[in-house]
């Protein structure tokens, strides 16, 4: 089956991207409630067309903090539910902690809500298994799955529960740090360091508060902590030509030994 232009068009290599707030405009590339439930009853289908066990599929779902991720969100998980998923909401959460959800909750597979380091305005969605994440052939399967829009909802719904995940992954970096550092204050590797971070209003503050700070880190004058989906001070891109120019300003103004910069949903 040839993957039409409408569908294709949501295809970018491994993830699916496209317009999260609707500009009045009839976009083509705009994220309705309609077309996520289709991409996401399409990886379900890929899921069990793919899994190697004949055990229930459950599915760990997380956002950035862009304006249109709480919508599409609950898009998601409403389309898991009506495919009989257990659901594993984890709202707020970094790529890399969506990831490890397949590994820390055994989950057959893990989607986040996100558009990277792109403007407010985009957003998409990062497809998880164990394995690691989908190739661009898979997420081409999952739109034709979505294409074609067969889809048979269970007789018995799925079930939702909130997971607090991103406590589990800052514990785990915290550990993998004083593992790593394995000072004589093992639990206090980073004393008398002073790191500034700019999380450009995305995921990535959490950086700051519970995995530096924890270990001894002096993080103030680190910037754009606080969750802000319309992105008022920079794009969080560590690309950036602003973003750059804020992060070295924060350095240089704090008397930093280290600056560190984080996309929106923290994989870069």
């Amino acid at each position: 089956m040839i993957l039409e232009e409408k569908w294709a068009s949501f295809k970018s290599g491994s993830d699916i991207r496209g317009v999260g707030v609707r500009s009045g405009q009839n976009d083509p590339l705009y994220l309705s409630d309609e077309t996520v439930e289709r991409i996401t009853c399409g990886f379900v289908e890929w899921l069990r067309k793919n899994r190697t066990e004949d055990t229930p599929v459950s599915v760990a779902v997380g956002r950035d903090t862009r304006i249109s991720s709480s919508r599409i969100k609950d898009s998601v998980i409403s389309a898991l539910v009506k495919m009989g998923v257990t659901v594993y909401d984890c709202d707020y959460s970094s790529t890399p902690a969506m990831f490890m959800t397949t590994v820390n909750l055994d989950c057959t597979g893990s989607i986040e809500v996100t558009a990277s380091h792109h403007p407010y305005d985009k957003n998409g969605l990062k497809f998880f298994t164990r394995l690691g994440g989908l190739s661009g052939d898979d997420i081409k399967e999952i739109l034709l799955f979505a294409q074609e829009n067969q889809f048979i909802y269970a007789e018995k719904f799925g079930t939702v529960t909130e997971y607090d995940h991103m406590k589990i992954y800052a514990e785990s970096l915290r550990k993998m740090i004083c593992d790593g550092v394995n000072a004589t204050d093992y639990s206090r590797p980073l004393r008398g360091f002073k790191i500034v971070v700019d999380a450009g209003n995305g995921i990535g503050g959490f950086y700051a508060t519970k995995v530096l700070a924890p270990l001894g880190a002096d993080v103030r004058g680190s910037r754009y902590l606080d969750y802000n989906g319309m992105f008022p001070n920079h794009v969080p891109n560590p690309e950036d030509a602003k973003a750059m120019q804020s992060i070295c300003e924060a350095v240089v103004q704090n008397d930093a030994h280290l600056g560190v910069i984080f996309d929106t949903d923290v994989l870069e």
